[in-house]
């Protein structure tokens, strides 16, 4: 089954595939500006004042996810199937940048509920680093794909991998109530937007699978059953 290197050098070759591979690059490049605006608008301003922003550039995301799915399409019906394997891994991966946008998405939805700037009480320095962790891997990403670079990739999902224990370790903490410090309000949309970061993290890390699995393989840990 080809590798993400070989189906790269597919898609350089037919122009439908490369106006599609085009269109995810400007997915997760605005994906990657939403997180920004998103975090931003939860952790500073306190506000959701950014909401039809955001809003607005998740629909430009769906749009893109959707002209990437009509290449495909238009790919395999023009080729009669060939080269499959390469249009099912390209609708994987905007798959997984359209729910990133969902995602980021909710985030803002968070902030528009909350009314001040939130606080991570004890675990602050936790959450801080899971999201520097999330705005590296969107920084690093792009140029991963584009050179096909396998230890980058593999690099960079090892650098993630701790963002899932993470949080989990800090939703437990806030079921258990051991944060006295938190409001029950800020505790519940610090459990969610921890578990939105691990969502976030969780598709970025599904779309550099596809730089070192085969498609079947796609979404899952190398060497992991």
């Amino acid at each position: 089954m080809p590798r993400y290197k070989e189906i790269f050098e597919i898609w350089r070759r037919d122009n439908s595939l490369t106006q599609a591979l085009s269109a995810s690059y400007r997915m997760l490049d605005r994906s990657g500006m939403m997180f920004q605006k998103s975090v931003s608008a939860l952790r500073q301003n306190g506000s959701g004042n950014i909401s039809a922003s955001i809003f607005k550039e998740d629909q430009t995301i769906n749009k893109y996810h959707q002209e990437v799915r009509r290449k495909v399409l238009q790919h395999l019906a023009i080729t009669g199937g060939t080269n499959l394997i390469s249009g099912l891994v390209l609708a994987s991966i905007v798959d997984d940048i359209e729910r990133i946008g969902d995602y980021t998405k909710n985030i803002t939805e968070l902030a528009a509920g909350h009314s001040e700037p939130l606080s991570c009480g004890h675990c602050e320095e936790d959450v801080v680093r899971m999201e520097d962790t999330v705005t590296d891997v969107f920084a690093r990403i792009i140029p991963i794909l584009e050179s096909s670079n396998l230890t980058a990739a593999r690099a960079l999902i090892s650098e993630s991998l701790w963002i899932r224990k993470s949080c989990d370790n800090i939703v437990q903490n806030l079921v258990k109530e051991q944060d006295e410090t938190l409001r029950p309000g800020s505790a519940v949309v610090l459990a969610l937007y921890v578990r939105y970061l691990k969502r976030i993290s969780a598709h970025l890390t599904n779309i550099l699978s596809s730089v070192v699995n085969p498609y079947d393989r796609i979404g899952y840990r190398e060497g992991v059953v």
